[in-house]
Parts: C-alpha cells; structure tokens; sequence
C-alpha cells in the first residue's frame, strides 16, 4: 500500500507549466541578447570617438614637433619620407582655392581626418608670424556624423626671441 501511495503522490510538471517555463527562459534570453547588442554597438562608437580623438590630436602633435620649413609637409607612415604635400587647392578640407588655408585628409579605420594650416599672412608660410593649426576627425554614429574638432596657434620660430 505504501508503494501505491508513494507513486500516486508523485507527479511531474504538466504541460502547461513546461511551456511557461519555456516562455520565460526566452523572453529572458531575448532580452539578454538585446542588451549585448546595445552593449556592442556602445563599444564600437566609443571606440570610434577613441580613435577619432587621437587622431586629430596626433596630427596636431606632428605639425607642432616638426620644424617650420616642413609644415606643409607630412609623413604618414614615419618613414622619414614625406607622403603628403598640403596645398591652397579647394580640395579636401581646403574652402577655398587660394585663401592661405593648407589642407590634409587621410582616411583611416572608419575616421575621415582633415587639417589644415593657416598662416597669419596668406601669401607666405615664412613670413607669417604664426599659423593656426586644426583638425577635424568624422565618424558614422547610430544619430548620423559625428565630429572631433581641435586646434592651436603655433608661433613662427624666427619671430620668438629678442628679435
């Protein structure tokens, strides 16, 4: 009798309570998985204004450290060997044709970097006391473009001093 007992008090889940159990598991699995979405999707525009930053300082900091007679110069790679000459052309980041404004552009892992150069005389590089030196990083976000913009004066060498 004790056995009788024992297996009808005995009783699995039913189906209903297995199908809820289901249910929820995916519902939470689901919502799991949207989380790392938006998670990764975070990282990767984080990533992007990272990179974006840098490089606008980056250049920035190479048209500081170089010496004035090589400024419209620039050497990408750093292999000693100049890769880009910027010119008053209207192209790239350059308004204008014949403004005084120098510009660069180099795109690179999703960042589209321009600079530019800008003497305080527009007819010469030598002759300017000092120039105004910006970049600009673009990136593609969830919102549309996004942009990094930093800039700064450099002085010419040839005017700092007793002079």
């Amino acid at each position: 009798m004790t056995r009788d007992r024992l297996c009808i008090t005995e009783g699995g889940a039913s189906f209903a309570e297995v199908l809820v159990a289901m249910t929820l598991t995916m519902i939470g699995l689901v919502g799991a998985m949207g989380a790392f979405q938006a998670a990764e999707r975070s990282l990767r525009i984080g990533t992007l204004a990272t990179r974006a930053l840098a490089m606008a300082e980056s250049r920035i900091e190479a048209k500081r450290s170089v010496r004035w007679d090589r400024l419209l110069l620039d050497d990408l790679n750093h292999d000693g060997i100049p890769d880009l000459v910027m010119r008053d052309d209207g192209i790239g980041g350059d308004v204008l044709a014949g403004d005084g404004v120098y510009s660069g552009s180099w795109d690179q892992d999703g960042v589209q970097l321009v600079w530019t150069v800008t003497p305080s005389r527009p007819d010469s590089l030598s002759a300017s006391g000092h120039v105004l030196l910006e970049a600009r990083s673009v990136y593609a976000a969830d919102e549309g473009q996004r942009e990094v913009r930093i800039g700064t004066l450099r002085a010419n060498p040839v005017f700092v001093g007793n002079r």
